[in-house]
């Protein structure tokens, strides 16, 4: 049985922290297994929060210091965090932070420089898994399918809502995966106008109304007509979405975009025969979300334990790393659109 210690990170849209997860990987006759050991969210300090949030305007050169100086950040978290668990990883998988997402211009741009962050750590890294695949005509994402594929084969439809909500799903023989809507990125947006960084339990969501005008117009929008593979990024939200939601209550409009996402993911699943969904990412912890998902759908919501709602995406991270290290496949063009598979990622030593 081989077997491998790694620490995968991810920095979600929502800007609401850093993802550490700490996993063990055995495989066993073609089948892997894992087993997450340690994890935590490191929530940004404001500093932070104002660099990252405010990446998307800044000029060329001063996003190339901040890719370097973020690479150095996310190494001295990876540090700590193995020291604070006396372990030395065998190599850490970064996502990054995405800063713009424009698959149809062929380029996509994830800081957290590779180089830096194995200085500041000391490990083996790899990272950037996007590029190859958007080199090649592919959306560059989403990239977690294969780890829905290979670790959580047990469930028909994996969706994850984060900043961004996507599903993934076999159907002939291929897997397939695309984002459906924005969520979190929206959801916290409205929270923060209430001076809360999101809306608990979707509380404040529940006590308002939805619009019925503004759910149209939200709706309305051709993404969502469109065939897979489709991704999103946060020049969406944006473009398209922002300047809609200031015309109501907070309430009204949390309780809105909660039905727009719930009616969307519903949707985009519904010619899908009877199963179970897993639902991870911060979405599966705002409850009225899945009541009116559950409302919506007639697919049997699954939600997991904690580990996995809150650090399945850092765990598939590391799963990525270790396929790039052993020479597998591990971005799908049956999800991508791109000509073929990647084994996608840079590795970086220290």
């Amino acid at each position: 049985m081989k077997e491998a210690i790694a620490i995968g990170l991810m920095s979600g849209s929502s800007l609401d922290g850093l993802d550490l997860a700490l996993v063990r990987f055995q495989e066993e006759d073609g089948k892997y297994h894992f087993q997450i050991l340690q994890a935590e969210t490191l929530p940004y300090p404001e500093y932070w929060t104002e660099q990252l949030s405010e990446a998307f305007h800044k000029q060329p050169e001063d996003l190339v210091q901040l890719d370097k100086d973020y690479g150095k950040y996310l190494g001295e978290q990876v540090l700590a965090f193995a020291k604070k668990h006396n372990v030395t990883p065998g190599f850490v998988a970064s996502h990054g932070h995405t800063i713009f997402h424009r698959p149809e211009e062929h380029y996509t741009l994830q800081i957290g420089d590779g180089q830096e962050l194995a200085k500041a750590c000391g490990f083996t890294v790899v990272n950037d898994f996007r590029s190859e695949d958007v080199s090649k005509g592919g959306q560059g994402a989403p990239l977690v399918p294969i780890g829905d594929k290979l670790l959580f084969g047990d469930y028909e439809i994996c969706l994850n809502i984060g900043g961004i909500a996507n599903v993934s799903y076999d159907e002939d023989g291929k897997r397939i995966a695309f984002d459906l809507c924005i969520a979190n990125q929206a959801l916290n947006y409205l929270a923060q106008m209430k001076g809360l960084p999101y809306d608990r339990d979707g509380e404040i969501a529940r006590s308002g109304e939805v619009d019925i005008t503004l759910l149209k117009q939200l709706n309305r929008h051709p993404f969502y007509g469109q065939f897979p593979p489709k991704s999103l990024g946060r020049e969406f939200f944006e473009a398209n979405q922002k300047e809609l939601l200031q015309s109501l209550s907070v309430p009204d409009l949390l309780a809105t975009f909660v039905e727009h996402i719930a009616l969307q993911i519903a949707l985009g699943v519904s010619h899908l025969p009877k199963g179970k969904i897993l639902v991870t990412g911060g979405g599966a912890r705002n409850k009225f979300l899945m009541e009116r998902l559950q409302a919506r759908s007639s697919h049997e919501v699954v939600i997991p334990d904690k580990m996995i709602i809150d650090y399945k995406e850092a765990l598939v991270f590391a799963f990525l790393g270790l396929l790039r290290l052993e020479g597998k496949t591990n971005v799908l063009a049956s999800v991508t659109g791109a000509e073929s598979d990647s084994c996608s990622g840079r590795i970086w030593e220290p």
